[in-house]
């Protein structure tokens, strides 16, 4: 699945690229997706094409296209506060962007039914709280993942406000999923090659929407052979945060409000932050002809001579864009700079606790 819209070259054009096609609606989405950036989820060998609009798998690990995950937040409808389910939580990409949004006091809990995957999202999760530039621009409610298959939680489990499944529910399967979601909620899932967005508009009313064709791999049932019982799935319970916890946040919280005071001041004696600009690039096009000989495909580049005139053309005028950068040095952008931790590192307060309220991060 994928391919809707075109590659990026980082995670802010990818970005760019699914809101001008209309994945990405409204802004929370677009701040999750620029939090997190999709590479940090790849294996190292496998980064280049992490912005691109494509699925990729390797081994258990699976990460669906941008455009799916896009539609996917969009339909969500997520809030501050409530609580999330994802069925085959993966690599945890979507759950981390959803843990951005959801915030201190939200639920964030996944089920995946690869151990080896549940590891490799806990480290991926570890790396964004420490090192993440976006991680100090919210307040994150984070994953939880547990092991199994996710056709065998509990039946005395708790209900969520909204639940995701990563993986194709067979219809008879669909009943199982409705009864994971409380009265208001809202599931998304493929369900018969569609992506499908339900609604639980009363304990036994139901509003089904079909947003787009997809194709994902199906569920996979649950094993007894071994031992003929069911294992079943027992979600992490629902913490009440500490005193000590729930002081971190709102001191954060403070900090924040007064940055943000301080912003909106100086934006108001006319100091703005200098718009970005990227610099122009001039691309060739040469016109290819394929040829068939005989059930053989041979494929050549051919130029006329308005081609060639157009390429001498595109030549001059980057030969001159050359010398005019060559002339003028490049203004390289300045690193971000964390207020926050600043604000944070300059409290009159013992460095433990300085880098309690910064969750221990490096940067």
């Amino acid at each position: 699945m994928g391919g809707a819209v075109s590659a990026g070259e980082d995670n802010d054009e990818l970005i760019d690229n699914l809101k001008e096609a209309q994945y990405i609606r409204t802004e929370l989405v677009e701040q999750a997706f620029r939090a997190v950036d999709r590479a940090d989820y790849y294996l190292e060998e496998f980064k280049d094409n992490a912005y691109k609009d494509l699925a990729w798998k390797h081994g258990n690990i699976h990460l669906s296209a941008p455009c799916i995950y896009s539609e996917v937040m969009e339909a969500l409808d997520l809030q501050p506060g409530l609580s999330f389910l994802n069925l085959g939580s993966g690599t945890g990409y979507l759950s981390s962007m959803v843990g951005l949004i959801l915030g201190p006091f939200g639920v964030n809990h996944g089920v995946e039914l690869h151990s080896d995957v549940i590891e490799y999202a806990k480290q991926k999760l570890d790396f964004f709280i420490r090192t993440s530039d976006s991680f100090d621009k919210f307040e994150f409610c984070e994953p939880s993942f547990v092991s199994g298959n996710c056709l065998e939680i509990s039946p005395d489990c708790s209900q969520y406000d909204r639940v995701y499944c990563g993986a194709g529910v067979q219809k008879e399967h669909e009943d199982y999923m409705k009864n994971l979601l409380k009265v208001g909620g809202i599931l998304v899932m493929p369900l018969e090659e569609k992506l499908t967005k339900i609604t639980r508009t009363g304990p036994l009313a139901w509003e089904t929407k079909k947003i787009l064709a997809v194709s994902f791999a199906p569920l996979i049932q649950p094993n007894h052979a071994d031992s003929g019982k069911s294992k079943l799935v027992h979600l992490p319970p629902v913490m009440v945060r500490t005193l000590q916890d729930l002081a971190r946040i709102a001191i954060r919280s403070t900090i924040k409000k007064l940055i943000h005071q301080e912003t909106a001041g100086r934006n108001g004696n006319g100091l703005r932050n200098p718009p970005r600009f990227k610099r122009r690039r001039i691309r060739r096009r040469r016109m290819e002809t394929i040829v068939f000989l005989d059930k053989e495909v041979f494929a050549s580049r051919i130029s006329n001579p308005s081609d060639d005139n157009n390429c001498e053309e595109l030549e001059e005028e980057e030969s001159k864009l050359e010398e005019v950068e060559k002339a003028v040095p490049e203004l390289k952008p300045e690193p971000p700079i964390n207020v926050l931790r600043e604000k944070v590192l300059s409290l009159p307060l013992p460095d433990p606790l300085k880098y309690y309220l910064l969750y221990y991060r490096e940067k």
